[in-house]
């Protein structure tokens, strides 16, 4: 079922923003221009994704230092084995919209 998941304004070029949209914690990041989303809890040891660093196409956790490709969701670096959930996502005018 397509969900709107946040505004294109809330997620400026080079960011990245966690949110919780029907039990669901999604990262979802502007990478020139692109949107991406994959789970923001740490397949590690469950901490927010959202409060690490983005560098690129990777986000890097900020508990143990698992490394995800915002892509796809895949590992890295670990320690983290199990990849990161990601969501195809649709624009729509102003909104950003994931098949949830």
């Amino acid at each position: 079922m397509e969900t709107s998941i946040a505004s294109v304004k809330a997620v400026t070029h080079g960011k990245m923003i966690g949110v919780e949209i029907n039990g669901k914690n999604i990262l979802i990041v502007n990478l020139n221009g692109k949107y991406f989303a994959i789970g923001n809890l740490c397949t590690h040891d469950g901490c927010l994704l959202s409060d690490g660093t983005l560098n690129g196409e990777k986000v890097h956790c900020a508990c143990h230092g698992s490394t995800f490709d915002i892509r796809t969701g895949a590992v890295v670096k670990g320690p983290a084995k199990d990849p990161e959930p990601s969501y195809e996502l649709k624009i729509d005018r102003d909104q950003i919209w994931a098949n949830l």
